[in-house]
């Protein structure tokens, strides 16, 4: 955990930020696989962990802005827990530690609350994620479990994001950490991108690697030659030389800070020319758009900057023709990059998706496309410093996608079809990495994991 005044600042701010009543934290609880006693991994809900740092299942906390304190709600553990899951300190103890003065048992959470509501003091939650959390939301607020979500505190929600959209040097280390684990996970991997191998033998290798360091993984692994699928998460698929093999993988702290770094490889540790001609123009793409980050900056522009790049690419290949800033701002270039360039990061490998997309990435001076490809972009805003963005175009083969739009005659003074009908086998490739905007610019967070060819070729070696 952070030192306690990091957290009791925090609060103080969003008492600040919010103006009047209460705040309500629901903690998240153990989640059975098939029995009630046979769980998966425990996770915190990250919004309960960045106010008040208790990562264990059974708790709740209240932010009481108008009597100005701070409650957390749980039970010491008994006898029987202590056999089985060993010792815990007190609740007042560790309520000290995130500097909070007062503590109560977990059934006082609900009196407490129904207390505000019969008041008529406004309650303040943020949209659950969990039906059980739903559920107890409900029930505390006398609010159709359906109705839990769309009545949330839009008040909260915004506070919430201006908060931690921007991490402090504590937060940034963290992910620096978590960066350091995920560097020497992608460097065994490299090694292991042979040809008759397993995709599974590559991402247990770099799982196993995660949690020999106390870490676990952010995420899902995406370990796939098929990288034209974007989240692709099979990986039973033997390796073969000529395929491109896509790794989209992140180590997440003790903390629970996350990392989300992509490479892409040559099976067999060598690109041949069409794979180097295809891997250039993304790795082109993706400094072009880390050079454009500043404070300032819409992230939109650093989109289309690298979708441009990405278009002019395809057109000294022959695969796109006409002028490349037109292509883009018709759309014709995401049939071969069809996501948004990146995402914020912190303690969600996806920032505080929970509390949604258009709250995060977009506010009253930039709106979501409609338009395909574009839509995808999870963020579009200004960029401030503190904030921390995944920057990750890639270049993908989508047979489905190709032959649908050749059909409906789409963008046919853009894209050569039946040049990109030659590349339909090959797959995709993405190349992401961590950047933190700094005040006067930006800087790639984490020791350097190889991207140049060169550099990938000597790791696979």
């Amino acid at each position: 955990m952070f030192k306690p005044d990091v957290y009791a600042r925090r609060r103080r701010l969003l008492k600040k930020q919010v103006g009047r009543g209460i705040v309500v934290f629901v903690g998240n609880e153990e989640c059975p696989m098939n029995y009630p006693a046979n769980t998966y991994p425990f996770r915190q809900d990250s919004s309960f962990l960045y106010f008040f740092g208790l990562a264990s299942p059974g708790l709740a906390a209240v932010v009481d802005i108008d009597e100005n304190k701070d409650i957390l709600f749980g039970d010491d553990i008994g006898i029987e827990d202590i056999i089985w899951m060993g010792h815990l300190p007190k609740m007042r103890d560790r309520a000290r530690e995130v500097g909070v003065r007062r503590t109560a048992p977990r059934k006082a959470f609900a009196d407490y609350v129904r207390k505000a509501v019969a008041e008529g003091r406004p309650v303040h939650y943020l949209p659950p994620y969990r039906s059980q959390t739903a559920w107890t939301l409900s029930g505390l607020l006398g609010v159709p479990q359906g109705k839990v979500k769309a009545k949330a505190s839009q008040e909260l929600i915004k506070a919430v994001v201006d908060q931690r959209m921007v991490k402090s040097r504590e937060e940034v280390r963290e992910v620096e950490k978590a960066l350091e684990v995920t560097h020497d996970m992608y460097l065994a991997a490299m090694k292991l991108a042979r040809p008759g191998r397993y995709e599974r033998e590559v991402s247990g290798a770099m799982e196993g690697i995660a949690l020999s360091r106390g870490y676990r993984l952010a995420f899902p692994p995406i370990v796939t030659v098929n990288g034209q699928t974007l989240h692709n998460h099979e990986h039973g698929n033997v390796m073969a030389k000529g395929r491109m093999l896509v790794m989209d993988v992140g180590a997440e702290s003790d903390m629970s800070y996350a990392s989300d770094i992509t490479r892409t490889v040559p099976v067999g540790g060598r690109f041949n020319r069409r794979q180097r001609d295809v891997y250039d123009i993304v790795l082109a793409a993706q400094l072009a758009a880390i050079r454009a980050m500043k404070p300032g900056v819409m992230f939109k522009d650093v989109h289309i900057k690298a979708a441009t790049t990405i278009a002019q690419g395809l057109k000294d290949l022959g695969l796109m023709k006409g002028d490349p800033a037109e292509a883009v701002a018709q759309g014709a270039h995401a049939m071969f990059f069809p996501h948004g360039l990146g995402h914020n990061m912190g303690l969600d490998v996806h920032d505080m998706e929970d509390l949604g997309e258009n709250n995060v990435g977009y506010n009253g001076s930039v709106r979501r496309s409609d338009q395909f490809g574009l839509a995808y972009l999870r963020m579009a805003r200004e960029l401030r410093p503190g904030y921390i963005m995944t920057v990750e175009p890639g270049l993908y083969f989508i047979p489905d996608l190709a032959a649908l739009w050749k059909k409906e005659r789409k963008h046919r003074s853009f894209i050569d079809y039946d040049k990109a009908e030659k590349f339909m086998d090959f797959g995709g490739v993405r190349i992401e990495d961590d950047v933190l905007v700094t005040d006067k610019g930006r800087r790639v967070l984490g020791p350097p994991i190889p991207k140049t060819p060169e550099d990938v070729e000597k790791a696979c070696r």
